[in-house]
């Protein structure tokens, strides 16, 4: 069965820009309906993939951390060459770390943390994430479970690089999370399997931003955006946005 590769989006409503960053293994459609939301709010939205997702595990596995920074900044330089002078960042789990770093290497409006990890205590469950994800990505492909069997244990195997990179990647952007001065929302589900949830109130914690805001989600997972209480998310970050001192 021939899978359908996912696309990045950009849906353009207003003068008010907000990049939509999606989590490890995702891709632009954990972030689709909150575009479409705000988009109806009259904020633009772009959503970039990140090198490596929404692809097999195995395109996933040759990709790095370093590329997947640098296509957060290529997205971020889209909406400005579209023209738009005010960009806030909204991160789903990985995204959210990406955005921190955008948002103390870069002038952005706004910081929106969903559901992101500060520390590398988890890389367990990040493993158990990356192998359910490829399993039910071969299952998707028609494979037979002898040679789907197969295949994740050669991948777990070769995936072990990737997993270093990545605690690296974050274990550096926690130390520089207290050089953020832009107002932060963190975002955080109560029944998240996939992260230290002590995460959130370390990111509210340390950021120096003046305006900060933390929201605790009770009947919510790691994927927060897709999740039961969506609509709620969306409301919240909707009055976030409202509130932030906009040119126009």
């Amino acid at each position: 069965m021939k899978i359908k590769q996912p696309k990045p989006f950009t849906f353009e409503a207003g003068p008010r820009a907000v990049l939509l960053l999606h989590g490890f293994t995702g891709h632009s459609a954990d972030v689709r309906m909150l575009g479409r939301f705000l988009e109806k709010k009259g904020y633009t939205s772009h959503a970039p993939i990140y090198r490596g997702h929404g692809q097999p595990p195995e395109e996933l596995i040759k990709s790095n951390p370093d590329q997947w920074w640098e296509d957060v900044q290529q997205a971020f330089q889209h909406l400005k060459d579209l023209g738009y002078e005010e960009i806030a960042v909204a991160g789903l789990s990985l995204g959210g770390v990406l955005g921190l770093k955008l948002a103390y290497s870069e002038n952005i409006k706004a910081i929106i943390t969903m559901c992101s990890p500060m520390f590398f205590d988890n890389e367990t469950q990040l493993t158990i994430g990356f192998k359910a994800f490829s399993k039910e990505y071969k299952q998707l492909e028609g494979k037979d479970e002898t040679t789907i069997n197969q295949e994740l244990e050669t991948l777990m195997d070769h995936s072990k690089p990737m997993f270093t990179e990545l605690g690296n990647f974050i274990t550096n952007v926690k130390r520089n999370v207290d050089t953020i001065y832009t107002p932060t929302m963190v975002v955080q589900a109560r029944q998240d399997k996939m992260i230290n949830t002590e995460s959130a109130t370390y990111i509210y914690e340390n950021v120096e931003a003046d305006e900060k805001e933390i929201k605790w989600y009770e009947e919510s997972g790691h994927v927060i955006t897709l999740d039961k209480e969506k609509d709620k998310l969306h409301e919240d970050m909707y009055a976030f946005l409202e509130s932030l001192d906009w040119k126009e």
